[in-house]
């Protein structure tokens, strides 16, 4: 995981969303899925999220709009633009209400680091905060299934097959790009 920076609310959210959410959460106190008003705005979480899933922080180019904070745990946060985290869609439905997995607004930069001959993710321990250990543990176990190796080590291969840059690579899956400048600096 990276860091993002909080996605700034479009102007027209609230009235789209946030008001037709809160009416339609008191008409119908008993459905236990909200009404998807907030899918026209995944390509603005998108675009603040640089195309990237907050959770692998790789390039993703369709995506949903996760709710961090599950409608399941919250009905109130269905309809709350700072709950939104641009995602892929199996993260998001294998995310599900768990609330053990660390917020990509709140992750650090210098958390993690993918290691090049697993394409493991591997928490930086002592950079992280004792508070937020458990977390760490707990997405590292979520962010290091098959499919996420699978993609780091694919998006690896296009850069040493010459097919990506490593500043395009930055761009598309910035942990592994992060990687390999640490390992040619090594070398160097």
């Amino acid at each position: 995981m990276i860091h993002f920076a909080h996605v700034p609310e479009p102007p027209d959210f609230e009235q789209e969303v946030r008001q037709k959410g809160k009416d339609w959460l008191v008409k119908n106190p008993d459905k236990t899925s909200p009404r998807n008003l907030w899918s026209p705005f995944r390509k603005h979480l998108a675009a603040g999220f640089q195309n990237l899933c907050g959770y692998s922080a790789m390039f993703e180019p369709i995506g949903t709009v996760d709710h961090y904070i599950s409608c399941h745990q919250d009905r109130a946060k269905a309809y709350d633009w700072d709950n939104y985290r641009f995602a892929s869609a199996w993260i998001n439905s294998s995310k599900k209400a768990d609330d053990r997995i660390l917020d990509p607004f709140g992750v650090q930069d210098e958390w993690f680091e993918v290691e090049l001959l697993t394409f493991s993710l591997v928490p930086q321990i002592e950079k992280i905060p004792t508070s937020e250990i458990e977390k760490v543990k707990q997405t590292q176990r979520k962010l290091n299934n098959e499919v996420i190796v699978r993609h780091r080590r694919e998006w690896y291969r296009t850069y040493a097959d010459g097919e990506i840059s490593l500043d395009g690579l930055e761009k598309k899956a910035p942990l592994v790009a992060r990687a390999i400048r640490k390992r040619l600096t090594e070398l160097t």
